[in-house]
């Protein structure tokens, strides 16, 4: 699996004016909403209910929310870039403007599983967080994050 798979060009954005992870989690179900048609509401309901188990924010300023839900059949993802760090009480305390949203079918089981571990492989990566945070642009944004795998593929 790589995130090309799971990461549309539409599904990536620079958030400017985001202020609290409430506020970024209506961000991330606006996108999904219109990037996947996953229901922003439901998309939300189903971030926070996860969320509710322990934060998601894995350190280094990234956070790979997640959760699964009846209505899609795949793994999908989204990314937003925020142009100013939210708490999200990470591990390392630190704030967070790198996110990757997953949602994966109730019963995706592993692939679930490899679509979290590609996307935390991928943003652990010191080289591509500092990539990501040079761009804005989602197009651009899209294409570092897809175009590093290709190039390990290849």
């Amino acid at each position: 699996m790589q995130i090309s798979d799971i990461l549309s060009p539409q599904a990536v954005k620079t958030l400017i004016g985001c202020s609290s992870k409430k506020r970024l989690f209506q961000d991330i179900g606006d996108l999904t909403e219109a990037a996947l048609g996953i229901p922003s509401a439901r998309a939300v309901e189903a971030l926070v209910e996860r969320e509710s188990l322990g934060p998601t924010g894995v350190g280094h300023g990234v956070a790979l929310p997640h959760a699964r839900l009846a209505e899609i059949d795949r793994v999908q993802g989204v990314f937003l870039r925020l142009e100013k760090p939210v708490d999200f009480g990470s591990v390392d305390r630190k704030p967070v403007d790198l996110v990757f949203a997953l949602f994966a079918p109730e019963d995706a089981g592993v692939e679930h599983l490899k679509a979290l571990a590609v996307v935390s492989r991928t943003l652990k990566d010191q080289a591509m967080r500092t990539k990501l945070r040079a761009n804005n642009e989602a197009v651009t944004l899209h294409a570092v994050l897809t175009e590093d795998q290709a190039n390990q593929a290849a």
